[in-house]
């Protein structure tokens, strides 16, 4: 047992009562158990890296200001997280050890929807379910987004450069104006929000001078409580795809057809390319494949079974039944090239049919949310993402590829990938490492191995978009262009406004002054 697992966080006892003063005792958790319910459950057992010393669960923008108040009044950090569910990337554990994590499952308001410029206004407790949920009761035609499970916060994903697959998920354009509490507790609105009565604030991407809101995802610079999400209209008919190949050596063709359906506008959203063993657990909603290493005989094996091949996407057509029809037929035509090309389009759907959707990939598409992905998963099998973004070229993908596959299949385990089509000309090539979290030499072996996939991954070229908490300094060293000048400049906006380091310090490589030193 180490120092850290002994000799635990805890706060000041003139703080605790300070911080219950803010949010009530029921909000304000110091006792361990309790603390332990917030960290990292896909974390090594038994390692206290990354042990938080309390959790605090304000109920306002108010409360996140005045804790944010306090803790830097104590030089104590803190860490927000929004529902904590943030898999595979750290969860809710802070970078710091001792930080005070900031859970907003209880600002969970839907401040707003407009159907009529579709668009809605949450907090950071709202849930891709909650918002699904709320649009349905209220009967609006509108279409809510989500990602591949729908109990994450809307905003606490789009903070941290999540996946959503429908319109508004390709290029990252789902989220419009932003309320921010910054590192010393001011509060600030991004564009349009910045006018005392700003009345474009969630319809106008864009603001008088620099615009801010992109300055705040995957940033320890503020707070994010409250944000615009941009909707669609219910399509009058949904066409769910799966574009498979049944050969590997059809993955540059794949890749290079969906770039320029993209381009064409056939496709849009954000298509997702599974490998097999993803695939099949994906697209068929099949149990995750045994944990032993797998042959290439037994991999074509569930390729072929599942008909998801050597690689399988899931993609979408929405709109009105007569370009949805046209759109398939072009998509079909360009996948008919492909040697090994094949194509599902079962049916289309019309809004009134959506409760006859079985699966779980048909579900997410047309952005009703599901846990399908976990609920297939046993509960000792954790998962951390490697998550490079690469040129949408079949060549460039091919080398990550490659490289990934050799360092996972070297490692004893099995090959796993999803490249997500994150817009018409780029996208994220993620490597799944699963692992027994029951195990701490399989959990330490799989995070060895996470590193050494950054550390591949810059070497070629392609920097890591989402790092785990352990890989997040590594992940940052890859992008070196003149001795870290992305890097620096960061780190001078981040003396400017947070001096003591009380917000997030270390999030994704950025470290204040006071930090710096042990960190180097």
């Amino acid at each position: 047992m180490t120092d850290a697992t002994l000799h635990l966080p805890t706060l000041p006892a003139e703080l605790v009562r300070e911080l219950a003063a803010v949010v009530g005792d029921g909000s304000l958790h110091i006792e361990r158990a309790k603390v332990d319910e917030f960290k990292d459950a896909y974390w090594i057992p038994g390692d206290e890296t990354y042990a938080a010393a309390a959790v605090v669960q304000p109920t306002s923008t108010e409360q996140v200001r005045e804790i944010v108040r306090l803790a830097g009044r104590y030089r104590i950090p803190v860490w927000p997280h929004s529902q904590g569910r943030n898999l595979g990337h750290g969860g809710a554990s802070p970078r710091v050890r001792g930080s005070i994590q900031i859970g907003f499952q209880k600002m969970n308001r839907i401040l707003e929807i407009n159907e009529e410029l579709a668009y809605a206004v949450v907090e950071p407790g709202v849930t891709w379910f909650d918002l699904y949920e709320a649009v349905r009761a209220a009967g609006h035609r509108l279409l809510t987004p989500c990602p591949d499970l729908g109990w994450g916060s809307i905003i606490g994903n789009s903070m941290d450069a999540g996946h959503t697959y429908q319109h508004y998920g390709a290029d990252y354009m789902l989220p419009t104006g932003l309320e921010v509490v910054l590192p010393d507790g001011d509060l600030l609105r991004t564009g349009a929000g910045a006018l005392p009565d700003g009345r474009a604030w969630h319809v106008y991407k864009r603001s008088l001078g620099p615009s801010l809101d992109r300055l705040f995802v995957q940033s320890n610079l503020g707070i994010v409580t409250r944000m615009g999400v941009w909707l669609k209209r219910l399509p009058e008919a949904y066409a769910p795809l799966v574009l498979s190949v049944g050969e590997d050596e059809d993955l540059e063709a794949a890749v290079d057809t969906i770039r320029e359906l993209r381009l064409a506008g056939h496709l849009e959203g954000a298509p997702a390319l599974f490998s097999t063993l993803r695939a099949s657990h994906m697209l068929r909603d099949l149990p995750v494949a045994a944990s032993h290493q797998l042959t290439e005989a037994e991999i074509r094996e569930i390729g072929e079974r599942t008909e998801v091949g050597a690689w399988a996407a899931r993609a979408a057509v929405w709109g009105d039944p007569e370009i949805v029809r046209a759109k398939v037929r072009r998509v079909k035509e360009a996948w008919a090239k492909i040697p090994t090309g094949r194509v599902e389009a079962r049916r289309l759907y019309a809004p009134d049919e959506y409760d006859e959707i079985v699966m779980s990939a048909d579900q997410i598409m047309i952005g009703i949310p599901t846990l399908k992905a976990i609920e297939t998963t046993p509960d000792h099998v954790a998962h951390i993402d490697v998550a490079p973004v690469v040129p949408l070229q079949g060549p460039q993908v091919r080398s990550m590829v490659e490289t990934a596959r050799s360092l996972v299949l070297d490692a004893g385990a099995n090959f796993g990938a999803t490249v997500v089509v994150t817009g018409e000309r780029s996208c994220v090539v993620i490597i799944g490492i699963r692992y027994d979290r029951t195990d701490p030499s399989d959990a330490r072996a799989a995070f060895d191995l996470a590193k050494r996939l950054v550390a591949a991954a810059g070497a070629l070229g392609y920097g890591e978009s989402r790092p785990h908490l352990e890989c997040m300094d590594l992940a940052a060293d890859q992008y070196s262009f003149n001795g870290h000048a992305y890097q620096r400049f960061v780190e001078k906006i981040k003396d400017a406004v947070d001096p003591d380091g009380i917000l997030a310090p270390g999030r994704h490589g950025i470290w204040p002054t006071s930090y710096r030193a042990a960190r180097g």
